[in-house]
């Protein structure tokens, strides 16, 4: 007789609970499974694992297949790998709308939200949004609920500290009249991203040095600069003025200039009329007085004594011609004398 003759055959109801048994048998093994395996997983190429045993950091791990124990001997936290980057706006630096509000108790205490001042005593508004990367996984990982609030202070605080040592025009184009007479400033207003990332950097490596480290590393960091709204009008009336002051001033400068021009013509006109009327002058008095000057020449040098009589006889009847009457005396008779006076 055979051992199956020996146990009596079972009936429905064994046969379902035989049935059901190997059913939670089989869902127990795939849910052990499950379990046993829910922390081998690919890691992808941009991302990094950090797996910690009961709540202490274990390892980190890059991109690949990692392997670990199930939950809750070990815990996997997928963070950004160190090659990708990522973006940060600060809200912190925009305008509060409520500060535009000109009533309530809050208006003096939010009128100065979304400014900053510059090295002059300036005032202007800034917007920046940080590119970062992870440097350290864990860290990131350990400070990942607190990173945003941050970074909020942190970018903060590095452009109060940046602008506080600029002048108004080494941030943005304030006074475009300088522009191409002072390219210093322009080389410090593209020297700004640079000096605002690297102080960044500073206060990240401050709290790791205080061991308090973020876990992360500055990228680049774009920042646009602008002016108060309410003072865009009082600058555009500035260079407005300023325009209009270098208009004036080139219009008068040309009046001058053509002012002086017209006083040089006239001056040199004046000069060369002087100049021909004396030259004529010279020449006519030279004329008059050449007989004179031929007459005392010969006279000083005594080539010939009786010039003078036949000069005075050649001159003084044209000289006597003028005359309406004309009365002679012998100059060697003395009887004879002849006065002026009224006919009888």
């Amino acid at each position: 007789m055979s051992t199956r003759d020996d146990f009596p055959a079972l009936g429905p109801g064994a046969q379902a609970v035989r049935l059901a048994f190997w059913f939670v048998a089989v869902l127990a093994v795939l849910a052990a499974l499950a379990w046993a395996t829910s922390n081998v997983r690919r890691i992808p190429a941009d991302s990094s694992a950090v797996v910690t045993r009961f709540g202490a950091f274990a390892r980190s791990q890059g991109a690949g297949l990692l392997v670990a124990w199930p939950r809750p001997f070990e815990s996997v936290l997928l963070v950004p790998g160190s090659e990708r980057v990522l973006e940060r706006r600060i809200v912190s630096l925009s305008r509060d709308p409520r500060a535009s509000a000109t009533l309530g108790l809050d208006s003096d205490a939010l009128a100065g939200s979304g400014y900053v001042l510059t090295g002059d005593s300036g005032v202007v508004q800034v917007s920046a949004t940080l590119f970062y990367r992870v440097a350290d996984p864990y860290a990131y990982a350990l400070q990942l609920d607190h990173l945003d609030d941050a970074l909020e202070r942190i970018v903060s605080a590095a452009v109060v500290e940046t602008t506080a040592q600029r002048d108004l025009d080494a941030i943005l184009v304030a006074r475009p009249e300088m522009v191409a007479a002072d390219q210093q400033m322009a080389v410090r207003r593209e020297q700004l991203r640079g000096d605002l990332a690297r102080a960044i950097q500073r206060h990240l490596d401050a709290l790791a040095a205080a061991h308090a480290s973020l876990g992360i590393e500055v990228a680049r960091v774009d920042v646009q600069a602008s002016f108060p709204g309410s003072a865009i009008d009082a600058f555009n009336a500035v260079l407005t003025s300023m325009q209009n002051a270098e208009r004036d001033v080139a219009k008068a400068r040309t009046i001058a200039e053509k002012t002086r021009q017209g006083a040089q013509q006239n001056a040199d006109r004046i000069v060369q009329d002087a100049q021909a009327s004396a030259a004529e002058r010279v020449a006519t008095a030279q004329s008059e007085t050449s007989t004179i000057a031929q007459l005392e020449a010969a006279l000083a040098q005594d080539h010939d004594p009786g010039l003078v009589a036949r000069a005075y006889r050649e001159r003084v009847q044209a000289v006597l011609a003028r005359a309406a009457r004309v009365t002679t005396l012998d100059p060697n008779d003395a009887s004879s004398l002849v006065l002026p006076g009224r006919a009888p």
